[in-house]
């Protein structure tokens, strides 16, 4: 039996260099931005067509990302949205007005770029295109094609050298940068924000979530240099937490043109920020002539989806999934189980819950010494697993970093072995909850909507 049409154009997308799939440091002297300029040239700068928001950063850009995209959808605008890494499917990355695009669509664009990336290929002058470049041209060529008025484009990895970079955006967007691929960006905060800092271009307005003092000087100095104006969050954009109602967060953001009041479907703590962002950066716009409204802004992001960031996947057992993956996100998931269950405090999960399972995998590039630090006192039970993604960390590995702290984890092969050992333990007055890895998260959400 043949594969699928859809299924050959997947399997050619992954049989270039995919660094999202490989176990060794990325070598920043691979990322040549001039051979996705050479390939987006062959196929008419498509990515140059729509208006942009471009967005970088270590937490939180895709969140504020979808943010706004929902709201430039909600003012009429026809958005697209392109997001990495994806939850369960990969047509997650490519969407319009919410919609992802079909396996047609896929199929078709893969065939139109296949010559020209064989053509840039077989020349090498900058070396040659990895799945994540030909992914971003094919998706810079879909909005072209279906004449979307904005894109709102995440960064993959920095900011700098990404293949996203290629872009006139309207606003650049940098969220709250922490320690996360050092690797590639740096080992210290100052050279990760000079990375992402890259995205900054003459002509834009910059839009900055909070940041620790050095990132604030990198940005502010990249702003000045470009000639470009910066709005920072938490200064010029502000919020505040007023608690919850039913399944919302409600946020407080008060904004250089007004002010809104926001009942938001993202539950996590750290949305408080990241929607002050979203907002900072929709008013940016507005003072750019877009029409887009107070009521818009606030209806958009109270219509966002984002999943697998604080989600709620069940109330009884309480099951709670996240994809914090190094220890400042674990911090942020923390302060997030405190603020939304009232009384959740450290010593195994104090009087809400009979018991506390946590359910972990991490990728194998993660600080798992430091996300088990963070977490190791709120749980009664751990059960640590693997993703199915290539560059899952051995359980082996995590349990380890568990037993330090006298826990014994308990070792599973698969995210379903792990979901199959937690709700067989769990009553109705238990919590599981479910992070270290966006793509354990991923699966665990899958699994979980199949009920």
């Amino acid at each position: 039996m043949t594969d699928s049409p859809y299924q050959q154009a997947l399997d050619y997308l992954y049989s270039f260099i995919d660094y999202e799939t490989m176990h060794q440091p990325r070598d920043a002297a691979r990322f040549d931005i001039r051979r996705m300029q050479e390939l987006l040239e062959r196929l008419g700068n498509p990515q140059l067509e729509a208006k942009t928001v471009h967005v970088a950063g270590t937490k939180g850009k895709g969140s504020v990302a979808a943010m706004v995209a929902s709201v430039l959808t909600a003012a009429g605008y026809k958005t697209g949205l392109y997001t990495s890494p994806h939850l369960t499917d990969i047509r997650e990355r490519f969407r319009i007005d919410g919609e992802f695009i079909s396996e047609g669509g896929i199929v078709e664009l893969t065939d139109r770029l296949k010559p020209e990336v064989t053509a840039v290929n077989e020349r090498a002058a900058f070396g040659v295109l990895t799945t994540f470049e030909i992914m971003t041209a094919l998706c810079f060529f879909y909005f072209a094609q279906q004449k979307v008025d904005f894109q709102v484009v995440e960064v993959g990895l920095g900011g700098r050298l990404d293949a996203t970079n290629v872009l006139q955006p309207e606003v650049c967007v940098i969220t709250t940068i922490d320690l996360d691929h050092t690797d590639v960006l740096g080992d210290s905060l100052a050279q990760i924000a000079s990375e992402k800092a890259g995205i900054i271009k003459p002509g834009a307005i910059a839009v900055s979530s909070p940041q620790t003092g050095e990132v604030d000087a990198v940005i502010e100095q990249a702003c000045r240099n470009k000639g470009v104006e910066l709005i920072r969050v938490g200064k010029d954009v502000t919020w505040r937490g007023l608690g919850f109602e039913g399944d919302r967060q409600l946020i407080e953001v008060k904004g250089r043109l007004a002010a809104y009041n926001i009942a938001s479907p993202l539950l996590g703590s750290y949305q408080q920020p990241n929607t002050a962002t979203a907002v900072a950066a929709l008013e940016a716009l507005v003072e750019r002539g877009y029409k887009i409204s107070r009521q818009h802004i606030i209806g958009g992001i109270e219509r966002v989806s984002w999943p697998g960031r604080f989600q709620v996947l069940r109330k009884k057992p309480l099951i709670i999934a996240d994809g914090a993956h190094n220890p400042a996100a674990v911090r942020q998931l923390k302060l997030s189980l405190a603020n939304y269950l009232k009384g959740f405090e450290g010593g195994k999960g104090g009087k809400l819950f009979n018991r506390t399972i946590l359910v972990i995998g991490a990728s194998a590039d993660k600080d798992i010494a430091g996300i088990a630090s963070e977490l190791h006192l709120l749980f009664n039970e751990v059960i640590v697993t693997r993703s199915r993604h290539p560059r899952a960390m051995e359980p082996g590995c995590i349990a380890a970093e568990f037993g330090k702290y006298g826990l014994e984890a308990r070792i599973t092969e698969t995210v379903s072995q792990a979901l199959s050992k937690a709700l067989s333990a769990a009553g109705e007055k238990d919590l599981v909850c479910i992070t270290g890895s966006l793509f354990v998260v991923g699966e665990a959400v899958e699994q979980l909507s199949r009920g």
